[in-house]
């Protein structure tokens, strides 16, 4: 994007009502690596690329543990989304502190959208280059919310930011209204698939991807490379069974095609009586 006259400062508006460096942030997040959650009614599972500059060096964490039950994953400038799971960290271990009990999901999410859109209002600030998405379970259930740089918050059955996030919010959007009933396993399975989507071709190993899950009895936790290759083994197997069975009824039918009886060819007319 190039400067104009109206990108010196937050707070000045353009003549078509447009504050042009809260969408450079949220244009941050869309290069971003990508990150993916979908929850059930008991489980919420986050997903995210690992993708390093160079060979030489590791990649950046991209998902947060925030508490027992929330954690959150990242996709844009990490280092805004350090600070920002430092706040929620401090807001998690406050309300502990002061009230015995753990916070509520939908109110720690108020509350980090007040503060980045507090950034929104104050020339000598800028705001927050990082998009979140919360995960976490309290007494009302599951919930995934998506943080936006411009203060803005939606919750989602199932959502995906960062770098070519569209492919996976297509298969996300195909296959939501199952996600509900779905088990612990198949929304690993499903957010899996959903990065692979992210890769455009590129093979999915568990050195490229983070899977994080929080659910009913199971504080948040990353999962091991080593639970991840399992899933992303059994992934490919269930890709390539419908090939398989494609196969084996096109070599029945050939098989059948090759086995229908012949035809007999006409018997001799009798030209005797002519």
């Amino acid at each position: 994007m190039f400067r104009n006259q109206y990108d010196t400062d937050v707070t000045t508006w353009s003549p078509a009502g447009r504050l042009f460096q809260v969408e450079y942030a949220m244009e941050a997040v869309k290069q971003g690596s990508a990150a993916i959650g979908l929850r059930s009614k008991t489980h919420v599972v986050l997903a995210s690329v690992n993708k390093s500059n160079s060979e030489l060096s590791s990649h950046q964490k991209k998902i947060f543990k925030i508490d027992n039950h929330i954690g959150v994953a990242i996709a844009g400038l990490t280092a805004d989304g350090r600070v920002l799971s430092k706040y929620l960290r401090s807001e998690c271990i406050n309300y502990s502190f002061t009230y015995e009990s753990p916070l509520a999901v939908g109110r720690l999410v108020v509350q980090l959208a007040d503060k980045a859109q507090v950034c929104t209002q104050r020339s000598w600030k800028r705001p927050y280059g990082v998009g979140l998405l919360v995960a976490g379970l309290d007494e009302s259930g599951a919930h995934l919310y998506y943080n936006c740089p411009s203060g803005n918050y939606f919750e989602y059955q199932a959502f995906a930011i960062g770098s070519r996030s569209q492919s996976a919010k297509t298969y996300l959007e195909r296959k939501f209204e199952s996600f509900a009933n779905s088990s612990r396993e198949d929304l690993i399975k499903d957010a899996l698939f959903a990065i692979k989507e992210t890769l455009q071709g590129e093979k999915l190993t568990s050195s490229i991807c983070t899977v994080a899950v929080v659910g009913l009895e199971e504080d948040f936790h990353i999962l091991d490379q080593k639970t991840i290759q399992e899933f992303i083994e059994l992934l490919e197997i269930r890709e390539e069974m419908p090939v398989q069975e494609e196969a084996g009824q096109d070599g029945g039918a050939a098989m059948q095609e090759d086995r229908s009886p012949e035809v007999p060819p006409p018997a001799p007319m009798d030209t005797g009586d002519l």
